[in-house]
């Protein structure tokens, strides 16, 4: 008996103009988009799997858009009901999550000895391969979970699956940022991130994942191309089953290896952005654990190159063709895995307030980028300050140490990770500096002054905890405090040059 229709039953978790939280199906989060201001859950990862499900939804649905054209007038009417109630009703039995023959995005045909715990549909939670500190889930015993958790996390890992051999090839995007313009409603948010198609010949021969019959297993095409936006964002990188329980939750899932995902032309997920590798063409960016997303911010904006997200291109676009509302912030989200191991490093979720004279014609991609790129440039001078105190206190005056031992005195030190989490917050005050009217000399005075103000706070921290050192450390510090101090003497001579001089002086 078919069960739990995710057009209907509530699943969605959102979050309401008025602030109060709450579930919905498929039809009411799209047609009541207006009143909802964000998809809100504790996972980034389902966070971004729900942003792309809901986008193939509308996609299929409303056979476009094809150019800026239609999407500004969507953006101006809004998501049309009927074409929505149209769509869901005719693939209404394709949207039950337990279906002898359809189930929602799984495979009947799975084979039922291929049983996990329903952990391994989450990167949270441990599974019975892959472990997650401080989750102390028992994958002998884990329980059961509510239906509507379980729609959340099938998409989720349909989203994130990561490369696990035997055949586990990962999803397209598992492993690069997803950006994810917002607006003031989640109906502008699914407009501004509803890109146009290219071709509208893609758009025809497009298809998502309940749209088609679940394939025979073992696949005969274990790889294959994506056919259009609504295929890549629901992409079947695995083929599962749920098993439900008499009480009708979910205590275990059939598991097995689903479709890798081919890209000849290396057509951009419109999600990610990219950077340019001399050897190896464009490259999706990637979360780093030691380094903060908002140091690679430049990437996220537009310019000739098209390197940035196509959903911040596409929004920013509308705002300059006739769309008067610019994006309110873009959600930068994912997870990060080192191959081959296959283990979940990270996941991650950050809002970034976009700049306001992204509207104009002014190059704000270029002006981050070179304020951000003297940040590092600063950096450097710290690093080397450093490597010279390591060094000094490691020799004792008598040999060279090896260069593997200071790596890890200095990676030991708090000083570079201080300095860049002064500068984090002051980064994003800095963006909102760029309104129409800002004069970009007196935002780089201004971020001068906050690199010197890091970079003299990092210092001065570390000092402190050599004071009361030996000899050798104190000796040492002096030696490497050079560095430090030819870095200010730099930056308090451009603070000067750039400093805003009175009227009349």
């Amino acid at each position: 008996m078919s069960r739990f229709n995710l057009i209907d039953e509530p699943w969605i978790p959102v979050r309401y103009q008025g602030g109060h939280l709450g579930e919905l199906g498929i039809r009411d989060t799209l047609l009541r988009s207006k009143e909802i201001t964000v998809i809100e859950d504790p996972s980034p990862l389902v966070v971004a799997a729900l942003h792309r499900f809901l986008l193939a939804v509308l996609y299929r649905a409303l056979a476009g858009p094809t150019d800026i054209d239609q999407a500004k007038e969507l953006f101006r009417s809004g998501i049309p009901s009927e074409a929505i109630e149209a769509y869901l009703a005719k693939w209404r039995e394709r949207f039950w999550l337990f279906d002898e023959s359809y189930p929602f995005g799984q495979n009947p045909g799975t084979p039922p000895d291929k049983i996990e715990p329903w952990t391994k549909l989450t990167a949270e939670h441990n599974a019975t391969s892959n472990k997650v500190l401080f989750d102390h889930t028992d994958t002998r015993a884990p329980g059961a979970h509510e239906p509507s958790e379980c729609a959340r996390w099938l998409l989720s890992t349909m989203t994130f699956s990561i490369s696990g051999g035997r055949g586990y090839y990962p999803s397209p995007s598992a492993n690069a940022m997803m950006c994810i313009p917002i607006g003031g409603t989640f109906c502008e948010t699914l407009l501004f991130n509803l890109v146009p198609y290219a071709n509208p010949a893609v758009m025809k021969d497009d298809s998502a994942l309940w749209e088609r019959k679940p394939p025979a297993l073992p696949l005969d095409q274990p790889r294959r191309t994506a056919s259009g936006y609504a295929d890549l964002y629901s992409w079947p990188s695995r083929m599962l089953y749920l098993e439900q329980l008499p009480s009708g939750l979910v205590s275990s899932v059939r598991f097995v290896p689903g479709s890798g995902f081919d890209n000849p032309n290396r057509t951009p997920d419109p999600f990610v952005p990219y950077r340019l590798d001399k050897v190896l063409g464009n490259l999706p960016l990637q979360f780093r654990e030691d380094r903060g997303p908002w140091r690679d911010f430049d990437s996220l904006l537009p310019d000739n190159s098209g390197l940035a997200p196509l959903t911040v291109q596409h929004a920013l676009r509308m705002a300059r063709h006739g769309v008067t509302k610019l994006p309110e912030a873009v959600l930068v989200l994912g997870l990060r895995y080192e191959p081959p191991r296959g283990n979940v490093e990270l996941w991650r979720m950050e809002r970034f307030q976009l700049p306001g004279a992204m509207s104009g014609d002014r190059d704000i991609r270029a002006e981050i980028r070179a304020l951000l790129a003297e940040a590092e440039s600063f950096q450097k001078a710290l690093w080397t300050a450093c490597r010279s105190f390591a060094r000094d206190l490691l020799s004792r005056g008598e040999r060279e140490p090896a260069k593997d031992d200071i790596r890890r005195v200095v990676a030991q030190m708090p000083v570079i990770a201080c300095y860049w989490s002064e500068l984090e917050s002051r980064f994003h005050d800095l963006i909102g500096e760029y309104g129409t009217e800002r004069d970009s000399e007196d935002i780089r005075w201004r971020w001068l002054k906050s690199v010197r103000g890091a970079l003299k706070g990092a210092w001065e921290q570390h000092r402190r905890a050599v004071a009361m050192g030996d000899a050798w450390a104190i000796r040492a510090l002096v030696k490497a405090e050079t560095y430090v101090e030819r870095a200010l003497m730099e930056l308090d001579a451009e603070i000067s040059r750039l400093e805003p001089q009175e009227e009349g002086a």
